[in-house]
């Protein structure tokens, strides 16, 4: 998987590359001077959307945190190093949700509820992503006169519902995490360290006992949904800086069907050159240049390394911290 990661990611580099040397490294750079050091407004702003998707997922945790110990902020911080690892390491978009739980348990010492909540907000977002999706063909095909391609679009994210849906079905009615438990324990045996940390019957109650309160489910998506629509702002407004404003709307279809062809490209570390690609075929769709479409995904990239970089270092500080805490300790006790 990792020789996957790699080469994936090589071959996007290289895909991005390409683009930007055939479109012209000079006058994307002129385009992106445009925009000046505003552009920088695009990383505090970024904060918006990720305030909101935290808040989607500290309703999830309600039962398991009675006491608020995880606050809004700790789960904003941790928004942010799940989204770091993700994107900027090769993990293949599932590292930050382990990474997620382990942060989480300094508040929250039940590990399965975490657990159990992080699963189940995979599902929320698969569904606001979904939703997010379909909200973008739809305003593609508004936008565009000849919507024959946004058509088949959207054809084909019809036929792609019943992912999210038997995901949603198997985590309330298989024992899923039960199966995999039992799994591990053939493959690497009863003593093996990573079996000892599954308790996958646990799991699955926990998972279950989440997915009947209806109401916490509709709650955490919509707040999932409304911080995807206010990411759009970070589109909108770094193209009104670079000198081609375009609509609200337009904005969105942008940024919601190249999250979804990211989504698709799970296995490409960073969604290299496919993000780049997207951005572009998408901006020249709505009727913007290529060199404006293309310096447009060269600013988001450049704000989610700016973002993210931070992010990770202050989780890698946290995890000094533990570590040092744990050598004293063990210094005391010797």
């Amino acid at each position: 998987m990792k020789r996957i990661a790699i080469l994936t990611g090589l071959l996007g580099l290289l895909a991005l590359t390409v683009l930007v040397v055939r479109q012209g490294i000079g006058d994307i750079a002129a385009i992106v001077a445009q925009g000046g050091w505003l552009l920088l407004a695009l990383v505090p702003l970024h904060a918006l959307p990720l305030l909101l998707d935290a808040q989607g997922w500290r309703v999830l945790l309600t039962s398991a945190d009675p006491d608020e110990n995880a606050g809004l902020g700790f789960l904003w911080w941790i928004a942010t190093v799940r989204e770091a690892v993700n994107r900027l390491l090769p993990t293949v978009s599932v590292g930050g949700e382990l990474v997620g739980i382990r942060l989480t348990r300094l508040r929250i010492r039940d590990t399965t509820a975490v657990a159990a909540s992080v699963v189940v907000e995979v599902m929320t977002t698969l569904f606001a992503q979904y939703l997010f999706s379909a909200l973008g063909v739809l305003v593609l095909v508004a936008a565009l006169q000849d919507g024959g391609q946004a058509w088949v679009i959207l054809a084909g994210l019809l036929l792609s519902l019943p992912v999210p849906v038997l995901f949603a079905l198997s985590l309330r009615y298989s024992a899923v995490f039960e199966k995999l438990e039992g799994a591990a324990r053939r493959l690497f045996g009863e003593d093996n360290r990573v079996v000892t940390m599954i308790d996958g019957a646990r799991l699955d109650a926990h998972i279950r006992a989440l997915n009947r309160r209806r109401n916490e489910l509709v709650s955490a998506v919509l707040w999932q949904l409304a911080g995807l629509v206010t990411g759009t702002l970070e589109v909108w407004f770094a193209l009104m800086l670079l000198g081609h404003p375009v609509p609200f709307w337009h904005a969105l279809a942008i940024e919601a069907l190249t999250q979804a062809a990211r989504n698709v490209a799970f296995f490409v570390p960073a969604g290299l050159g496919v993000q780049e690609a997207v951005v572009m075929l998408l901006g020249q769709a709505l009727g913007m240049d290529a060199q404006v479409s293309l310096a447009l995904a060269l600013v988001k990239r450049a704000r989610e390394v700016l973002f993210g970089v931070p992010a990770l270092l202050s989780w890698q500080w946290v995890e000094l911290r533990r570590w040092r805490r744990g050598r004293a300790r063990e210094a005391e006790n010797a």
